[in-house]
């Protein structure tokens, strides 16, 4: 309708957002054209998101400073796990299960090889984490990183990979479960 050029354009520009299709972009911003509060406070947080983060100099996570809270801390352990992106940082550390520094690797390059040298320096990282979905290209990129970087007298890992909990092994693609049978462990009995 062309007397709702307005809400158009809103529903076009939330169908730009990953995961937002057209039904959930209507679903949207009609949302937002009844309730001029949540409106308001999502714009302002917008505005908050578009003016405050940028990425970090020497990892590439996103902060609100120039260099993240995590490289600003000195009391992580000696490890560095790279990841795609900041997402993976995101999760991981919700988790705990990891308290390391991180280097988000958009693409490999002299640039990114040299900041991650900086970080293994400085930090005095004694292992490199790849922490890459499973994928051929993820084994080829850290085959080619730890290459680059051997000289550097750190350990190299790659987080386990294998069968998901509560999946059937029918559901579970062939080269998954190879790697978690050759990734197995001995039980305590």
């Amino acid at each position: 309708m062309k007397d709702l050029n307005s809400l158009n354009k809103l529903i076009e520009a939330l169908e730009e957002l990953p995961t937002i299709g057209k039904k959930s972009a209507t679903r949207l911003a009609l949302s937002l054209a009844k309730d001029k509060f949540k409106a308001l406070k999502l714009i302002n947080a917008l505005e908050n998101v578009v003016t405050n983060i940028k990425t970090c100099e020497k990892c590439g996570n996103l902060s609100e400073h120039e260099i993240c809270e995590i490289c600003d801390n000195p009391y992580r352990e000696k490890t560095l796990a790279i990841v795609e992106n900041s997402k993976d940082i995101m999760i991981i550390e919700e988790s705990g299960s990891y308290n390391g520094y991180y280097f988000v690797l958009h693409h490999i390059d002299d640039e990114n090889i040299q900041k991650i040298r900086d970080i293994i320096k400085e930090k005095e990282i004694k292992e490199i984490i790849f922490a890459f979905p499973p994928s051929v290209e993820s084994e080829a990129r850290s085959l080619y990183l730890e290459d680059k970087l051997k000289d550097l007298n750190v350990e190299f890992s790659q987080i386990a990979q294998g069968v998901p909990t509560g999946v059937h092994f029918e559901n579970v693609d062939i080269n998954s479960l190879a790697k978690a049978i050759k990734l197995r462990f001995k039980m305590n009995s």
